[in-house]
């Protein structure tokens, strides 16, 4: 356990504010009227933390908030309103012990762009790939000749490529295809490599892209993180199967005010439960 307890500012704090400040030429107040509108005042922590709720219940704007008041690291740049270093000023914050530098959130964002960066760097290796078919042809087909020292380099390419089928001249040649994980492994790839020991991660909904294979085992990935290596979670979330994590509490954002269930008391989770129970007889 980093961090014990969160507040954010009620309606009257948020009141005082707008009555004092001399600011009147802003469209947006966000992210103020977000929280304090669903009665969300203060989350009491466990080693493992949820926020559940739909879109426009402020389960995102609540973990981003977090993320700033602790400075997590993040890896995408988040977009901030004009009152937002305001509203996370006032917001407090009580730790159990000192934040870990590698502490940080994770959003859908730096997944995407780590897919996104992947899937460039796979086009890249698409290029280079038939530029290697071409290669392979011209050089074991090359009527090429030693005459000098300087030709040993291109002698030992001439060998390989006569000595070996074209699919395997070009593997070794491209090295390690980076073209070997799904885009859902990849995902599960990023978060396997950005959560290490000793750390408060802050996940915002990372089931997007994984699929409930995947799913099942970021659960356990997670579980064993907070049993077993010392880290904190708080995580935003609609999965039955992150729902369900062990031990984990969770805050209904679709209650008004916010209050805590179990996950199988939730709307979302009631209604995967019900389809399946009026399909049983197809199983």
């Amino acid at each position: 356990m980093y961090v014990r307890t969160f507040t954010f500012p009620d309606e009257e704090r948020e009141f005082d504010f707008f009555i004092n400040i001399k600011r009147t030429c802003y469209d947006s107040y966000y992210p103020f009227k977000i929280l304090s509108r669903r009665g969300l005042e203060k989350l009491v922590f466990e080693p493992v933390t949820i926020l559940y709720g739909g879109n426009g219940s402020g389960k995102s704007t609540a973990l981003n908030v977090i993320a700033e008041k602790i400075g997590a690291k993040r890896d995408s740049l988040y977009n901030k309103s004009n009152f937002y270093p305001d509203y996370v000023k006032m917001c407090e914050v009580e730790q159990a012990a000192d934040i870990p530098e590698t502490s940080r959130i994770i959003t859908s964002d730096d997944v995407f762009d780590f897919m996104l960066n992947i899937r460039t760097l796979n086009e890249g290796i698409d290029q280079k790939r038939e530029e290697l078919f071409e290669e392979y042809l011209d050089t074991k087909y090359s009527t090429f000749q030693m005459r000098t020292m300087a030709d040993y380099e291109q002698l030992k390419k001439v060998n390989t490529a006569r000595s070996k089928t074209q699919s395997r001249f070009v593997r070794n040649e491209l090295m390690d295809n980076v073209r070997e994980l799904s885009n859902g492994e990849s995902a599960f790839k990023y978060f396997v490599e950005k959560i290490g020991e000793h750390g408060l991660y802050i996940l915002d909904e990372p089931e997007n892209s994984l699929s409930p294979k995947l799913q099942m085992e970021l659960l356990r990935f997670i579980e064993d993180s907070a049993r077993f290596f010392g880290c904190q979670f708080i995580i935003s979330t609609h999965s039955p199967f992150l729902l369900s994590m062990q031990g984990a509490k969770i805050y209904d954002l679709d209650e008004n005010p916010v209050i805590v269930k179990k996950w199988t008391e939730l709307e979302n989770v009631r209604t995967y439960f019900e389809f399946f129970k009026r399909n049983e007889d197809k199983f």
